[in-house]
Protein backbone atom coordinates (compact mmCIF):
# COMPACT_ATOMS: atom_id res chain seq x y z
CA UNK A 1 0.00 0.00 0.00
CA UNK A 2 1.12 3.44 -0.85
CA UNK A 3 2.09 6.27 1.76
CA UNK A 4 -0.95 8.45 1.27
CA UNK A 5 -0.18 12.24 1.69
CA UNK A 6 -3.63 14.27 1.36
CA UNK A 7 -4.04 18.05 1.58
CA UNK A 8 -7.62 18.11 1.09
CA UNK A 9 -8.06 19.90 4.81
CA UNK A 10 -11.95 20.12 3.80
CA UNK A 11 -12.29 16.34 3.42
CA UNK A 12 -14.12 14.45 6.32
CA UNK A 13 -11.40 11.63 6.40
CA UNK A 14 -8.27 14.05 6.44
CA UNK A 15 -6.84 14.15 9.63
CA UNK A 16 -3.18 15.87 9.76
CA UNK A 17 -2.35 14.86 6.07
CA UNK A 18 -3.34 11.44 6.66
CA UNK A 19 -6.81 9.67 5.40
CA UNK A 20 -8.59 7.70 7.79
CA UNK A 21 -10.69 5.72 5.44
CA UNK A 22 -8.40 2.94 4.98
CA UNK A 23 -8.97 2.50 1.06
CA UNK A 24 -9.58 5.61 -1.54
CA UNK A 25 -10.64 5.66 -5.53
CA UNK A 26 -8.65 7.80 -7.45
CA UNK A 27 -10.81 7.96 -10.91
CA UNK A 28 -9.36 9.43 -14.34
CA UNK A 29 -10.26 6.83 -17.18
CA UNK A 30 -9.39 9.34 -19.51
CA UNK A 31 -6.56 10.99 -17.57
CA UNK A 32 -3.66 12.32 -19.22
CA UNK A 33 -2.50 14.88 -16.50
CA UNK A 34 -2.84 15.15 -13.30
CA UNK A 35 -5.37 17.68 -13.24
CA UNK A 36 -7.78 15.26 -15.10
CA UNK A 37 -8.03 12.49 -11.93
CA UNK A 38 -9.39 12.98 -8.55
CA UNK A 39 -9.97 11.31 -5.52
CA UNK A 40 -13.76 10.43 -5.55
CA UNK A 41 -13.73 8.95 -1.47
CA UNK A 42 -13.44 12.38 -1.15
CA UNK A 43 -16.32 13.53 1.33
CA UNK A 44 -17.10 17.50 2.15
CA UNK A 45 -16.76 17.88 6.18
CA UNK A 46 -19.68 19.23 7.86
CA UNK A 47 -19.82 21.36 11.22
CA UNK A 48 -22.43 19.18 11.92
CA UNK A 49 -20.84 15.71 10.89
CA UNK A 50 -20.21 13.00 13.53
CA UNK A 51 -16.03 12.53 13.50
CA UNK A 52 -16.28 9.83 16.02
CA UNK A 53 -17.76 7.54 12.50
CA UNK A 54 -14.53 7.84 10.97
CA UNK A 55 -11.19 5.84 11.28
CA UNK A 56 -7.68 6.15 12.49
CA UNK A 57 -5.97 8.35 10.01
CA UNK A 58 -3.02 6.23 8.64
CA UNK A 59 -0.11 6.79 6.87
CA UNK A 60 -0.63 4.03 3.85
CA UNK A 61 -3.96 2.99 2.19
CA UNK A 62 -5.24 0.89 -0.54
CA UNK A 63 -5.72 3.19 -3.59
CA UNK A 64 -8.04 2.06 -6.29
CA UNK A 65 -7.47 4.26 -9.51
CA UNK A 66 -9.24 3.76 -13.12
CA UNK A 67 -6.30 5.67 -14.38
CA UNK A 68 -5.62 3.09 -16.62
CA UNK A 69 -2.92 5.60 -18.27
CA UNK A 70 -0.88 6.01 -15.20
CA UNK A 71 2.39 4.74 -14.90
CA UNK A 72 1.88 3.31 -11.49
CA UNK A 73 -1.62 1.60 -12.09
CA UNK A 74 -1.37 -2.07 -12.02
CA UNK A 75 -5.00 -3.70 -12.67
CA UNK A 76 -6.92 -0.83 -11.61
CA UNK A 77 -4.69 -0.63 -8.18
CA UNK A 78 -1.72 2.34 -7.36
CA UNK A 79 1.76 0.85 -6.67
CA UNK A 80 3.59 3.95 -6.31
CA UNK A 81 5.79 4.50 -3.19
CA UNK A 82 4.12 7.24 -2.42
CA UNK A 83 0.94 9.12 -3.96
CA UNK A 84 -0.20 12.40 -3.51
CA UNK A 85 -3.76 14.15 -3.17
CA UNK A 86 -3.86 17.45 -3.34
CA UNK A 87 -7.26 19.83 -3.18
CA UNK A 88 -5.82 22.25 0.40
CA UNK A 89 -9.69 24.00 -0.71
CA UNK A 90 -11.42 20.98 -2.00
CA UNK A 91 -15.46 21.02 -1.48
CA UNK A 92 -15.98 18.49 -3.93
CA UNK A 93 -13.96 15.33 -5.35
CA UNK A 94 -13.53 17.25 -8.57
CA UNK A 95 -11.23 19.62 -7.02
CA UNK A 96 -9.21 17.13 -5.78
CA UNK A 97 -6.48 15.25 -7.81
CA UNK A 98 -3.82 12.65 -8.08
CA UNK A 99 -0.18 14.50 -8.15
CA UNK A 100 1.65 11.36 -8.39
CA UNK A 101 -0.02 10.87 -11.63
CA UNK A 102 2.56 9.75 -14.66
CA UNK A 103 1.31 9.28 -18.09
CA UNK A 104 2.72 5.51 -18.90
CA UNK A 105 5.70 6.14 -21.50
CA UNK A 106 4.97 5.13 -24.77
Amino acid sequence: MPLLVCSAQHCTYNTGMYCGKGDIMVEGSEASKACDTCCSSFRERRIDSASNSIGTPKHTVAVDCTADSCEYNEDRVCCADQIDISGASACRSCQTECRTFEKCRE
